[in-house]
């Protein structure tokens, strides 16, 4: 009988940056012009908003819910943010790796750390590393440009955007923001260099 060649497993790209970087919106972005990525899909315990799907903006859970899948090891990576617990569900990135589609997920330098020092080796095996990297000037003016948060808010955004680039060493690349198309375009070329790299290592 002739064999039945699994997929190629996909390719798992975790995006750090500062807030105001627009690793949210190359993320979007990509899983929107090519059908074989997807945009990681969190679990948070808290309240949808207006025009969010639960399973299609995140997975709406309650906080015993949420506690349980700590517990039972559920999750890629998780935290505390604001009061509200957010999180990543390692079957749901299993399953799309291993059905051959790549994953991206902008999450912040904390969650990456979570995820690179993961014990399953599967996803070690599918995961890359991309850190969008601003100067202090270009930050501060991108922060301020959206004029939605309060003087004490901007302030505290950008002390721990300051302590989120000081991470950029720990990832295998880095794209120095400029504009956004020029930034889609290296962080498309990225994409496709890991998705050869995993095409490569499974034909070896």
């Amino acid at each position: 009988m002739p064999q039945t060649s699994l997929p190629k497993p996909g390719v798992l790209l975790v995006v750090s940056g500062p807030s105001g970087a627009g690793k949210t919106t190359l993320c979007q972005r990509l899983s929107v012009e090519d059908p074989n990525v997807i945009h990681s899909v969190s679990c948070t315990t808290r309240a949808p908003r207006e025009g969010e799907t639960d399973g299609e903006s995140y997975f709406f859970l309650n906080v015993e819910e949420f506690e349980k899948k700590i517990e039972n090891g559920e999750f890629l990576e998780h935290a505390l943010v604001h009061g509200n617990h957010y999180g990543t569900l390692l079957e749901w990135v299993r399953k799309h790796l291993a059905s051959g589609t790549h994953v991206v997920m902008d999450i912040d330098v904390q969650g990456a750390e979570q995820i690179r020092n993961h014990p399953d080796p599967f996803i070690a095996e599918c995961r890359a590393d991309l850190f969008i990297f601003l100067s202090e000037d270009e930050l501060t003016s991108r922060l301020h440009a959206r004029a939605s948060e309060s003087e004490d808010q901007l302030a505290v955004r950008l002390k721990n955007a300051r302590d989120e680039l000081a991470q950029w060493p720990n990832y295998q690349y880095v794209i120095s923001s400029r504009s956004r198309e020029e930034d889609y375009a290296r962080f498309c070329a990225i994409v496709e260099g890991e998705k050869q790299r995993s095409i490569d290592e499974v034909a070896r």
